[in-house]
């Protein structure tokens, strides 16, 4: 993997190497706030090798008598997993045996009602991930999916099909787990949910799902090994001080952009990781993300001619791991005989270099991420490059890269609305 920064001006960079190096021995030194978070740091040669391997088990378990594995989890306990998911399934014909399918990341009665009848004539498992065992979303169905699963199984069953992902040692959901003899799998203290995809909070569903973790794990190595040095020549780094650069310069939002479906689940993971880890204290560079070709037919217009306010962070798939030729048409009736013999690899590689082209001459500047392929260790450390690189942007914001305070402000709200005791 490589950073392209060709269609950014990088006049004034040199402003802003010595504040991003700064910022990185902060990260690395472990002295600055949230340094109690940053456990993923080295978790990719220092990990549960014990924990590992029962998580290989646990998994080849449930691809062994379930159809479906449900993973009951939101927000880090979600999106990570399901952006890995996304991106290595070949979906129309995926050879999994077990599907993975998401609950507990929103609210929705009629949603987790669709999900039981499609569960009822289906053997499953249920994985609950939630270190405290009380966030209301996965709780809430984690409540409804286990009287389900129990009614479906009887108790003894039911509870060599649930998984609990929580605290090592305490909380509801590990006090639960231990009484109902449930196995379970740690959350570490020492890393934060946007962080935790390295962890049994996305390894067992990931190896469920036939993702190969000990790749996986291998590639969040490569990112460590290519990311901790201390350089301007550290693509991480030097990403943070162009973001920070361009934040200056009056770019308050950044666009992560992709031309592979495949990889959109990877930009809702970004936005959580990025507007979670910086926005706060009134600052922040606002993550948002477009698909395209596709947004190009309906956000096209906005990033072309809107208000100059923000720059692109492209992803460049060098090499797709499937492809089709377009053949020659007799009667052309499309007009689309000029690409006969050509890839759609190809014309996709030509719509992008052209809407660089036209948005950077429009005053938005592009930063071009080179993935060489779609797969878990490339991936992976893609997840550590930019977990690298929000440590030091969010250290030169100024602000903890590592709390959420905000997110407590709608929870006191709406157990307010709702009556929670204590509200």
């Amino acid at each position: 993997m490589k950073l392209d920064f060709s269609n950014v001006n990088l006049d004034n960079i040199g402003k802003y190497e010595e504040r991003a190096l700064a910022a990185f021995d902060t990260l690395m030194n472990k002295d600055g706030e949230g340094n109690d978070f940053l456990g993923w740091i080295d978790r990719p040669v220092d990990y549960d090798k014990d924990e590992f391997e029962r998580i290989k088990k646990a998994a080849a378990r449930i691809r062994e008598n379930s159809d479906v594995l449900v993973s009951i989890g939101i927000g880090g306990s979600y999106l990570g997993i399901k952006a890995v998911d996304v991106a290595c399934d070949s979906y129309f014909n995926s050879k999994r045996k077990t599907e993975i399918i998401y609950a507990g990341n929103q609210i929705s009665g009629e949603y987790l009602a669709d999900l039981l009848d499609y569960l009822k004539d289906k053997d499953y498992s249920l994985n609950v991930i939630s270190k405290s065992g009380t966030t209301t979303e996965p709780a809430i169905a984690f409540r409804i999916l286990r009287e389900a699963i129990e009614e479906k199984y009887g108790k003894e069953e039911a509870k060599g099909r649930i998984f609990a992902t929580t605290d090592k040692a305490k909380g509801a959901l590990k006090q639960l787990a231990d009484t109902e003899g449930f196995e379970s799998f740690v959350v570490p203290d020492d890393i934060g949910g946007r962080f935790s995809v390295i962890s049994a909070v996305g390894l067992l569903p990931l190896a469920v799902a036939g993702v190969d973790i000990d790749e996986f794990m291998a590639g969040f190595a490569d990112g460590r090994e290519k990311y901790t040095n201390k350089s301007m020549e550290n693509d991480a780094i030097k990403y943070a001080a162009v973001r920070n650069m361009l934040h200056e310069n009056g770019k308050d939002i950044e666009i992560l952009l992709n031309y592979e479906p495949k990889l959109a689940y990877v930009a809702e993971w970004w936005k959580q990781l990025y507007g979670e880890s910086e926005g706060k204290d009134g600052k922040g560079i606002f993550p948002a993300s477009v698909s395209n070709t596709t947004d190009l037919h309906s956000m096209g217009q906005m990033i072309q001619d809107g208000k100059r306010n923000i720059f692109e962070t492209v992803i460049e798939v060098e090499n797709p791991n499937r492809d089709i030729t377009i053949k020659e048409d007799a009667e052309n009736l499309d007009g689309l005989n000029f690409l006969a013999g050509k890839n759609m690899s190809y014309v996709n590689k030509q719509a992008m270099e052209g809407t660089t082209m036209a948005h950077v001459g429009g005053g938005v500047p592009n930063i071009r991420i080179k993935l060489e392929k779609i797969n878990e260790r490339k991936l992976a450390e893609l997840f550590y490059f930019f977990e690298i690189a929000v440590g030091v942007s969010g250290y030169m914001l100024g602000v903890n890269p590592f709390n959420q305070p905000g997110v407590e402000a709608y929870k006191t709200a709406m157990f307010k609305l709702l009556g929670k005791p204590g509200y």
